[in-house]
């Protein structure tokens, strides 16, 4: 981070200085025009969300979805820099064990309360208690001190490096106390309870059809928003959504269309394409073994199957090439923590087949040695599914593909633990603490937790190591970490890290500043204006 961890008192908004990941992001050019008020934006989106606030799940849909009504205590610029939200400044300790807030006043929720500090204090509590990654973002969070309403002061154990990245309005959401504390951790709340700080309110929610959010008159960052409504479409088919944007139906979509379409979008006069690799967001695919499944215990096995698969053609089949082949379970996308040295694996089928016969799994009379469940995340395209099962196929594993809708494949997946191989899509996020330890670190093994361990893997070594690298301060150091927990990780074969797939945001041309800083159009959508007449 390029200014000052300490402190900062005075920080302005950044009208598109700075660098993404993947290169010069398509909207920064609207910060010379000026912003028109009026109009409706209409979001074309998949899949279905079954929850629409990242309070208690990373999924992607309350990561989007969310923040055009929840605000998180700083946006982020290109560079993650934070940019004040519903705080307006911070300092911390020396020691890296007290952050003090200064939040922002005169702000409202929706329902008319007064935000203050004590809503503060109950959200990192919550997501520490039952968001995914809360569960180690705020793992040492001993208290959070409330000396007046606009004061917060988080108290740590352990230093926690990565703290303020992790508090935007994706990742840590600021709910209302006075809603919350009527309701369960586990669950989601209802549409009159889904109220925020946001430039947004939602009005309507049609499961399998829309959700319509209406301008907050009231909101505390005016003259914004600029639009007076979104209506967030529901189209799960990919041809449609494709049609969709061609024709004007639809305003906007992020990876919307299957990808051997985007050529064609790009030639659309009325259509831009951001390829875009925003920091927030840490692309990695990757394929879990359930541990509980007797022959997935078997190490021999999963380097098998690890052998069968070629990630280059992965990438090239399944993905058309948009992405990288990313070996390592930190994403090629995180160049910081990633260890170059990792890659991918030999393809070889005679090696995998000989180690299925040693480990006692010899083919049957059908040609099969064993049948698995292979279960993927919907977010997905099935052409995932079908390119393992087909390499599993060459080795004599018979793959049963589980085609799920998101809410039925995460109680599948982290509750009934129906499943032996599952394609993940788990982002690294913009630390490996948040987004890689989740997956690999045994007290993350909770049912009905989503998006967490849900291997059941257990390692000893590697919960020290994930626990070191979680408070060092020490960017040598921590980097240190982590390459040895890559290389214990590849040496056990606890997964199969495919491919750190590439990203398309597709927009009408009339839709300016649809993604100003580091989290992509996972924003609030409180900048966006219509551009009238073109």
């Amino acid at each position: 981070m390029s200014i000052n961890r300490r402190q900062f008192n005075q920080l302005l908004v950044l009208s598109g200085a700075g660098l993404a990941l993947g290169g010069l992001p398509v909207t920064v050019n609207a910060a010379a025009e000026s912003p028109v008020r009026g109009g409706t934006l209409n979001w074309g989106y998949y899949p279905d969300p079954s929850a629409l606030i990242a309070i208690n799940t990373s999924s992607g849909t309350g990561q989007a979805i969310g923040p055009k009504v929840n605000e998180g205590l700083f946006d982020f610029d290109y560079d993650l820099n934070p940019i004040p939200l519903l705080a307006t400044s911070w300092s911390s300790t020396d020691d890296g064990l007290r952050y003090t807030f200064l939040l922002r006043q005169g702000v409202k929720w929706h329902d008319g309360k007064d935000f203050t500090s004590e809503d503060v204090k109950f959200t990192i509590l919550r997501l520490k208690e039952a968001h995914p990654r809360g569960r180690i973002t705020y793992q040492n969070v001993t208290a959070v001190e409330t000396p007046d309403p606009h004061t917060a002061v988080v108290v740590l154990s352990k230093p926690a490096p990565y703290l303020i990245s992790a508090l935007s309005s994706s990742e840590s959401p600021i709910v209302p106390k006075h809603v919350y504390e009527t309701f369960t951790p586990e669950e989601q709340p209802k549409l009159a309870q889904t109220i925020g700080t946001g430039p947004f309110i939602l009005k309507e929610w049609q499961p399998g059809s829309h959700l319509i959010f209406d301008r907050n008159p009231d909101y505390w960052d005016a003259p914004k928003p600029y639009l007076d409504r979104v209506v967030l479409r529901i189209i799960l088919d990919p041809a449609a959504r494709a049609a969709a944007l061609e024709t004007g139906e639809i305003d906007i979509g992020a990876n919307p269309v299957p990808l051997a379409d985007i050529e064609r979008l790009k030639a659309n006069p009325n259509l831009v394409v951001d390829s875009t690799t925003y920091a927030y967001s840490g692309p990695q695919q990757q394929l879990f073994f359930n541990y509980e499944n007797e022959i997935l215990t078997k190490r021999d096995v999963r380097l098998a199957i690890a052998h069968a698969i070629d990630l280059q053609k992965l990438l090239d089949i399944a993905l058309y090439g948009y992405g990288q082949v990313s070996p390592s379970p930190i994403s090629t996308a995180l160049p910081k923590w990633y260890d170059p040295s990792i890659k991918a694996r030999e393809v070889d089928p005679k090696l995998a087949n000989k180690l299925l016969d040693d480990a006692g799994y010899p083919r049957g009379t059908n040609g099969s040695r064993f049948k698995l469940r292979l279960a993927y995340n919907p977010f997905l395209p099935p052409s995932y599914s079908d390119f393992i099962k087909q390499s599993l196929a060459v080795i004599g594993i018979d793959a049963e593909v589980i085609k799920l809708d998101l809410a039925t494949f995460l109680k599948a997946v982290y509750t009934d633990r129906a499943w032996d191989l599952v394609i993940e899509s788990l982002s690294n996020t913009f630390d490996p603490t948040l987004g890689v330890q989740r997956a690999y670190w045994s007290k993350n093994f909770k049912i009905g937790l989503p998006f967490s361990n849900a291997s059941h893997y257990v390692n000893a070594e590697v919960d020290q190591i994930l626990e070191a690298a979680a408070t060092e301060p020490d960017q040598n150091k921590r980097r240190e970490l982590w390459y040895k927990f890559q290389h214990i990780i590849r040496e056990d074969v606890v997964s199969v890290d495919l491919v750190a797939a590439g990203a398309q945001i597709v927009a009408s041309k009339r839709v300016k500043n649809f993604a100003p800083g580091a989290q992509g159009i996972n924003n609030s959508f409180g900048q966006i204006w219509l551009s009238p007449g073109s």
